[in-house]
């Protein structure tokens, strides 16, 4: 099969689209074809700052062009389940931020209609296809700390500006939804070192001042099969960053200060009694590994391991954290609704 570039449209100007698919793009050579969004003239600056190639009206016409084979949704949450459906049925890879949808029901139907399109469909997960978390499974595999007792991971950061969509129940907002989804995502991906996937045993929450039923801070408690421990969590009013992960083991234990963000700290540190060594597994950035992953399943049929399949795990471990901590599940909205 044909290793030419993947042909990209982008659904939104979102910040984070520079880190996560104009960057990883140059690194690769793969084309940003087009971009839309709610304000054209926003689009339009976008593209000029980025090398977009062009700028569409809207999303329904981005989708349309003939010349798009793959889109990546950074959209505000609530909005990533209709446009990833929408992608899909205009035949589009997809390549969606995370997490995939409102609540587990939505990314059900995502994964209903990826399998049914024949289309690659892949949860914006990143670090997973970085080295350094690749070492870390490759550790435990290995008993380098001999029979695991407790995971930990967590991620907490300053507040984004009140007026961010991230406090937006409607939007599908809160600090599970932004943060923890990492967090839960990580000890989800451990799961076949640990016996299998986790269960949520107990949650606790604090709600937003002024935002009913958006979580400025959440944590879990989790069982694995093997009777292994594990919290995660997250906190979006931290007084700084902090995205650590670390596993406590009969032997040992093993501490990445910024598993989600090797580009920031790609180290990791394992312990055995008095003696510690540190790995540095490189620099190179998670969401430019990501991005080849991602072409080579076009391209390839390569493996994708957060796939459709794995975003329903991921909301219903997000819908069940929710309801440990007394907290409804998040919702999205129509396609054809405000865009952002």
């Amino acid at each position: 099969m044909s290793d030419e570039p993947l042909r990209i449209g982008i659904l939104g100007a979102a910040r984070i689209a520079e880190l996560s698919i104009v960057k990883p793009a140059a690194a690769t050579g793969h084309r940003l074809v087009a971009v839309a969004a709610r304000d054209p003239e926003r689009a339009a600056a976008f593209a000029r700052a980025h090398g977009v190639e062009r700028v569409h009206a809207s999303y329904d016409d981005l989708l349309a062009d003939p010349e798009i084979e793959a889109v990546y949704n950074p959209l505000a949450n609530g909005l990533h389940a209709p446009w990833n459906l929408r992608a899909l049925a205009a035949g589009k890879h997809v390549l969606a931020e995370k997490p995939s949808a409102g609540n587990a029901e939505e990314a059900a139907r995502v994964r209903d209609a990826a399998h049914g399109s024949g289309r690659v469909f892949m949860e914006a997960f990143h670090y997973p296809y970085h080295p350094l978390f690749q070492r870390i499974v490759s550790l435990l595999e290995q008993g380098a700390i001999g029979e695991v007792r407790h995971v930990e991971a967590f991620l907490g950061m300053p507040a984004p500006e009140p007026t961010d969509p991230r406090w937006s129940f409607e939007l599908a907002g809160g600090a599970t939804m932004d943060l923890g989804c990492n967090s839960l995502s990580a000890l989800a991906l451990l799961g076949p070192c640990l016996g299998g996937p986790p269960r949520i045993v107990s949650g606790r929450a604090e709600e937003r001042a002024g935002a009913a039923n958006v979580d400025e801070r959440l944590c879990v408690q989790v069982e694995f099969p093997s009777g292994v421990t594990g919290s995660a969590g997250s906190d979006m009013a931290a007084s700084g960053w902090d995205f650590h992960l670390t596993v406590l083991g009969t032997d040992g234990e093993l501490h990445v200060p910024d598993f989600p963000r090797p580009h920031e700290d790609d180290s990791l540190t394992l312990r055995r009694g008095d003696a510690g060594s540190v790995e540095r597994l490189g620099s190179r950035s998670s969401y430019t590994y990501q991005l080849e992953a991602f072409a080579a399943a076009v391209r390839h049929g390569g493996p994708v391991v957060t796939d459709a399949d794995f975003a329903v795990t991921m909301m219903e471990l997000i819908d069940a954290a929710y309801a440990a901590a007394g907290l409804p599940r998040r919702t999205s909205m129509a396609a054809g609704g405000p865009l952002i």
